[in-house]
């Protein structure tokens, strides 16, 4: 068993209050867990406007299948999310 976590350090440009950023995280939240069918949660910044930390996990047999699909997150939000600006991804594997 492999157990990769990937950890998003976001910057949300423009948020002025949490209630903007709730609104703007959920949606992003809500499509990591179906695009990529990983385990997606705020960890850490929950009480700052325009910053949050993300954590994906994905737990398969393949250590190689991990890496991968949680390194196309990544490349994935930089693309599909112009809103959000990624300003540092770390992978850990377990």
């Amino acid at each position: 068993m492999h157990i990769g976590v990937l950890t998003l350090h976001i910057h949300l440009d423009g948020c002025t209050s949490l209630k903007e950023k709730r609104s703007r995280l959920k949606p992003l939240i809500s499509r990591l867990h179906r695009e990529f069918n990983i385990s997606v949660a705020e960890i850490d910044h929950q009480d700052i406007w325009q910053d949050s930390i993300i954590a994906c996990i994905l737990v398969s047999n393949s250590q190689a299948y991990t890496q991968r699909s949680l390194q196309q997150v990544s490349d994935w939000i930089e693309t599909s999310w112009p809103d959000v600006t990624l300003v540092e991804d770390q992978l850990d594997m377990l």
